[in-house]
């Protein structure tokens, strides 16, 4: 904090709580308050942010802590670069899907589609949820790469702080709940279109998760002994997109199920949910992912929370939790390996 601006600072808190006093710690400078009320403190998030500051409060030894930081700079959004990322999204995931579909352009066109489709409702929904929040963020950024399915996913840029647990749940919940809508329809008609042929040596297997594995045996006969199903290009991008929902929702730093589980437990159980989140995708085997977890959690700064770390979510919300934890067992899958 600039100490010639302390008094104003000050000015502002005191204008909404009662002050019993200041400190200063190696986590940094806060003002101890005695009492808490969610209106008053969104009226000193939108004056603070008008002199280039951002307050934020959580418990504190039985009060109240209102922390202030200097408001970052925000740089401008070029659409152009969304633009061109996603026009190479489309070429490489049109290669990818020429390759997988045996080198028929129209099972390209139909992977790629569907790709596009569960990739881009995610990170939409993202988008909505922030500017329903007053949350600045990007349009989705898509990321081409020469992968097996063309693509390294997408994302958005999150360029100012959540005000309150309520957005970071709304924030964290809307991306693989809007995907993982898109994808099972994708699944479904990639299942119909799929063949059951003979069992090869050598060929690339894997167990489908559980909510794959429904979807087969209501929509196809038993599979007989010795023989497979051989994954249309639309069925693998459903497959990707149960991936991408099941990977998003580990509970771990800053990833969707991050945001969910730090709107519902404090720091410090974050944390452990956070290890224990990358310890179930060491078990399922997805190692270079298990890998980035670890180094985003350890290697960066904490999640902070919401800048209302003080009021919890709303009921309707901590239903929607036990449905995302329902669906995030439902998407569970080791990765694939081994050969027939």
């Amino acid at each position: 904090m600039v100490l010639e601006n302390f008094d104003i600072i000050e000015g502002y808190v005191s204008k909404h709580f009662h002050v019993e006093g200041f400190h200063s710690t190696k986590e940094g400078s806060f003002f101890v308050v005695n009492d808490y009320h969610a209106d008053e403190f969104s009226q000193l998030v939108h004056e603070m942010d008008e002199i280039g500051y951002i307050p934020f409060m959580e418990p504190y030894n039985g009060f109240y802590r209102i922390g202030i930081a200097e408001k970052p700079e925000r740089g401008k959004s070029n659409i152009g670069i969304n633009i061109l990322l996603f026009v190479a999204t489309i070429a490489t995931t049109l290669y990818a899907g020429y390759t997988f579909g045996g080198e028929k352009i129209w099972d390209a066109v139909a992977f790629s589609a569907a790709i596009i489709a569960i990739l881009g409702t995610h990170e939409t929904a993202h988008f909505a949820a922030a500017r329903k929040h007053g949350v600045d963020a990007t349009l989705p950024y898509f990321v081409p790469a020469p992968t097996l399915i063309g693509t390294f996913g997408a994302v958005i840029n999150v360029k100012s702080p959540i005000p309150t647990k309520n957005a970071l749940f709304d924030l964290g919940f809307s991306g693989p709940v809007a995907g993982i809508i898109v994808a099972v329809p994708v699944l479904i008609m990639g299942i119909m279109l799929s063949s059951v042929i003979p069992a090869k040596a050598g060929a690339l297997t894997f167990d489908p998760p559980l909510l794959m594995s429904i979807f087969i045996y209501l929509l196809l006969p038993p599979i007989p002994a010795g023989y497979g199903l051989n994954l249309h290009p639309v069925a693998f991008a459903g497959w990707v997109g149960i991936i991408v929902t099941m990977l998003n929702l580990m509970p771990v730093a800053f990833l969707d199920g991050g945001h969910i589980s730090r709107s519902l437990f404090d720091e410090g159980i974050h944390k452990v949910i956070s290890i224990l989140g990358i310890a179930v995708t060491l078990i399922l085997g997805w190692i270079p992912m298990a890998i980035l977890m670890f180094v985003v959690l350890f290697a960066t700064k904490r999640h902070p929370g919401a800048l209302d770390n003080v009021s919890g979510i709303t009921k309707w919300r901590k239903f929607m939790a036990v449905f995302v934890l329902l669906v995030f067992i439902l998407c569970l899958s080791p990765v694939p390996g081994g050969s027939l």
